[in-house]
């Protein structure tokens, strides 16, 4: 399988990814230095980039290809997290119309979800089934946007329906695009357009016409099925999409990976998420590796440095409590009271009055949650207290370890709580969460047991003697 990386991760998942079995093409010039690669332009079966958070990457691809990257992410790290779209990125699906509302038709694709079509694009008829493709905007969202001028990806061309030909505008030679704009017009089929890829640059004539013949047979295997076929169903498959995150321990683990083919520094990819001047500060050091200069004079240079980019005890910052979903809840600002090497402790005042689930007590605004964990610890414990000093209970909440960045904590819930009452038994929340977490891939077998055991032995810490 072929791999196409960008991004602050591409030095360590291009190893990760040769390491077992990949191929990667298109590479940079950087990573064609450090591996010794060689120009291969082939297109390929995944292309992986960073996510706008920078946490992780966005996995585009064949099902084959994003499943075998699944696996190899699982086995490689502990935490890192996945998380497939259920929905196929250009796929064509016979679908059903359901509702609509002034701007927008509600279409059944099936699988329990429910597209977005404009409504300019037809007048529909409630019930009526219509070819519809989902769209390569707002990927990942709960309700895919869908069109009906369907498109036919190939790995050279896309053919278009009631299109004109066109060339990728990443195609800047005028000679090459002239040629393929005339060919396009000899190879389009009827009611076809054809926009040339760029990939289509470097192809003969004969392998861009097979390329054609091959996405028109779809077209006829569409039109075959579409005739048979019940709504709501999946027609054509398309690529398959997966949002990967890579909490405390997976940065460390690419850390490692990284440093066996350029020169790294201790949390690279950590300061590397933090983005804007922290990134910036690391490149300068990694630099002076680069040049020879020792590594632990140059980190201490870094810690120095960053000593005033990041929190310290009296700032403040929000708090990323992000769900193994993706989701992420702001849990409001805190304020860090203690911060070192090996512990953090922070604290937020209630806002607004309502029930601490599984304490069976009232929460109440200005009560105070003060929360403290050990550096590369899999739990929190909050505190929650009254304004007027009385303790209401414990939650020990199962978690990635804490990350402090320039202006936030951020942590993913690992959904399983273990709470201490005000009569000082305890109790486990939440298991079937991760048991759920588990089946649909979010996490791989080794995090589910890891939390299993560390939910063990906080229990065992906490029982009443």
């Amino acid at each position: 399988m072929r791999a196409k990386v960008r991004g602050n991760y591409t030095t360590a998942l291009t190893k990760l990814l040769l390491e077992n079995g990949f191929e990667i093409v298109q590479p940079s010039l950087t990573i064609k230095k450090r591996f010794g690669l060689l120009d291969d332009s082939a297109p390929p079966d995944i292309k992986i980039k960073d996510r706008y958070d920078l946490q992780g990457v966005r996995v585009l691809g064949t099902s084959d290809a994003v499943n075998a990257f699944q696996s190899i992410l699982h086995s490689s790290f502990e935490d890192a997290l996945t998380r497939k779209w259920h929905v196929s990125i250009d796929g064509i699906y016979n679908g059903k119309a359901i509702e609509s509302d002034e701007d927008t038709v509600y279409v059944d694709i099936g699988c329990d979800v429910i597209g977005r079509l404009p409504k300019l694009e037809s007048v529909i008829a409630k019930d009526k089934p219509l070819l519809v493709q989902v769209e390569r905007k707002r990927i990942g969202a709960k309700q895919p946007i869908l069109t009906m001028n369907l498109k036919i990806v190939g790995n050279y061309a896309i053919l278009a329906q009631n299109s004109k030909v066109g060339v990728s505008l990443k195609i800047h030679d005028l000679n090459k695009r002239a040629e393929l704009y005339a060919l396009g017009k000899t190879l389009a089929p009827d009611g076809w357009g054809i926009i040339w890829r760029e990939s289509s640059a470097n192809q003969s004539r004969e392998t861009l016409g097979n390329e054609i013949a091959k996405l028109f047979e779809k077209v006829k295997i569409l039109n075959t099925k579409a005739a048979h076929a019940d709504a709501p169903t999946l027609l054509i498959e398309g690529s398959c999409f997966m949002d990967v995150e890579f909490p405390w321990f997976s940065k460390r683990d690419l850390d490692k990976l990284r440093a066996f083919v350029a020169p790294t520094l201790d949390g690279h990819h950590f300061y590397k998420s933090c983005g804007g001047e922290v990134s910036a500060t690391l490149e300068m050091a990694e630099k002076l590796l680069e040049k020879g200069q020792s590594k632990s004079e140059v980190e201490k240079s870094l810690k120095e440095q960053l000593l005033y980019k990041l929190p310290e005890e009296g700032s403040f910052v929000d708090v990323e409590h992000v769900k193994l979903s993706g989701i992420v809840f702001h849990l409001g600002e805190a304020i860090i009271e203690s911060l070192s090497d090996e512990r953090i402790k922070y604290s937020r005042i209630i806002r607004s009055d309502g029930f601490y689930d599984g304490l069976g007590v009232k929460k109440e605004a200005g009560d105070k949650a003060v929360s403290e964990t050990k550096i590369g610890e899999w739990c929190i414990t909050t505190n929650y207290i009254s304004n007027n000093g009385e303790w209401k209970g414990t939650y020990i909440n199962l978690n990635t370890p804490v990350e402090v960045y320039p202006k936030a904590i951020r942590y993913v819930d690992l959904e399983v709580d273990v709470c201490i009452l005000p009569d000082g038994a305890n109790k486990i929340l939440d298991v079937e969460k991760l048991e759920e977490a588990l089946e649909k891939g979010y996490i791989s077998r080794k995090l589910f047991e890891t939390v299993k055991e560390e939910t063990k032995r906080v229990t065992k810490a906490n029982a009443i003697q």
